[in-house]
């Protein structure tokens, strides 16, 4: 029979190997935890981040056939660069109707002031005429007071009294209807007053309105051509040439990828560490790890992804399963990194974010103005307007009064 096998506690150099492992395993642990302990605990990292910028699409605000398309899908657009031009025949058809009727508007409120001159006069040529007719009442009342003695002595026949008191009650019927005249005439000249008093021709009411249509055509005339609002990058481009649209329409969008951010999307328990201002490293998958950006928080979103889904979850109803979510954090990014290697709308990002300072908020104080997005590219628009209306204003006479 063969001999026994030396059982394994017999073979020192199987034991020594054990303890090796056993000892390399432990130096590991000890070292991971210290690492974990030292580096690992102080950052939070995710891998569900992407790039996400301000993606400006160009609706039209009139309706209208196009005629001309000045840029396509992946041209670079300055602010107030014209992208898509519809046919203007009919806007400025209308502008041209606009345009006479605040001429002749501006017109007829002159004559409105011019009336006011004229209504004066006449109250002042009334008046006169109420004068002269008093001054007859005078007269006659003498002629009758001298024939009125002679009467009972006959040296003035009864047909001359009688007629002395006719014209003495003729002058008085001429001063009633002088007087009559003359209230009448103020009442107009108040009445005209009443649509001129405490305004200009050009602040009228009615020139007011007028005017109104005037920027209302002209706008409508001046947006047939579409401008690009800010700097950036044509996308999703959908017009065509000789296509009708409407207002509202969907035509391109514009892309600013110079003021693009990353959102990303850590989980609810790395929440507890993160705050406004931390710095983060990232890496994008379309450079690869050797190309590091760096930026850092500049928003903590207000709920998960979850809770603004068209459709959110029901967690009250039937059977439930917890679902770790995950809330948006904004990272803005360094402009300089940004210029040298660009990025795109929806690229995937690595985010690593040092949590070693947590003095900073996890809500925002204020809006920061800063952030704000304007434009200023229709200013010019408005303004043109007005100086269109003034124009017509200063030509048809409505300087003053």
């Amino acid at each position: 029979m063969n001999a026994p096998t030396p059982a394994t506690n017999g073979n020192p150099a199987r034991r020594k190997a054990l303890l090796a492992v056993t000892a390399l395993v432990a130096v590991a642990a000890i070292g991971y935890g210290l690492y974990w302990a030292l580096v690992l605990n102080h950052y939070e990292s995710t891998d569900n981040a992407y790039v996400q910028g301000h993606v400006v699409q160009i609706t039209p605000q009139v309706g209208g056939t196009v005629v001309a398309i000045a840029a396509d899908d992946t041209d670079h657009v300055k602010a107030g660069q014209s992208l898509v031009k519809l046919d203007p025949a009919d806007a400025r058809v209308a502008l041209e109707q606009a345009e006479a009727q605040l001429a002749q508007t501006v017109r007829e409120v002159r004559t409105l002031y011019a009336n006011n001159a004229t209504l004066q006069s006449q109250i002042a040529l009334r008046d006169a005429d109420l004068k002269r007719a008093q001054t007859d009442v005078a007269r006659a009342e003498d002629d009758v007071a001298r024939r009125r003695p002679l009467l009972a002595s006959g040296a003035v026949g009864k047909e001359e009294f009688e007629h002395a008191n006719a014209q003495l009650a003729s002058a008085r019927s001429v001063v009633a209807a002088a007087q009559s005249a003359i209230a009448a005439a103020r009442e107009q000249l108040a009445s005209n007053e009443s649509l001129t008093a405490g305004t200009s021709v050009a602040d009228h009411p009615n020139v007011q309105r007028a005017a109104a249509r005037v920027r209302e055509a002209y706008l409508a005339l001046r947006r047939c051509e579409l401008v690009a609002p800010v700097d950036g990058y044509v996308a999703k481009r959908s017009v065509q040439l000789g296509q009708r649209i409407q207002a509202g329409t969907p035509l391109m969008s514009v892309i600013a990828l110079d003021r693009v951010w990353v959102e990303a999307n850590f989980k609810e328990n790395q929440l507890r560490n993160l705050r406004i201002g931390q710095p983060a490293e990232l890496t994008a998958d379309v450079y690869g790890t050797q190309v590091v950006f760096h930026g850092r928080i500049t928003g903590l979103g207000v709920g998960t992804g979850a809770a603004f889904a068209l459709l959110p979850a029901q967690n009250a109803t039937g059977n439930w399963i917890k679902v770790v979510q995950r809330v948006p954090v904004r990272i803005e990014l360094d402009a300089k990194e940004l210029a040298a290697h660009p990025l795109r709308v929806g690229l995937s990002m690595d985010a690593r974010v040092d949590v070693h300072d947590q003095g900073g908020a996890m809500l925002p104080a204020a809006a920061n103005p800063a952030d704000a997005a304007q434009t200023h590219v229709f200013d010019e628009t408005n303004a043109a307007a007005d100086a269109e209306v003034r124009r017509i204003v200063r030509v048809n006479g409505g300087a003053g009064k």
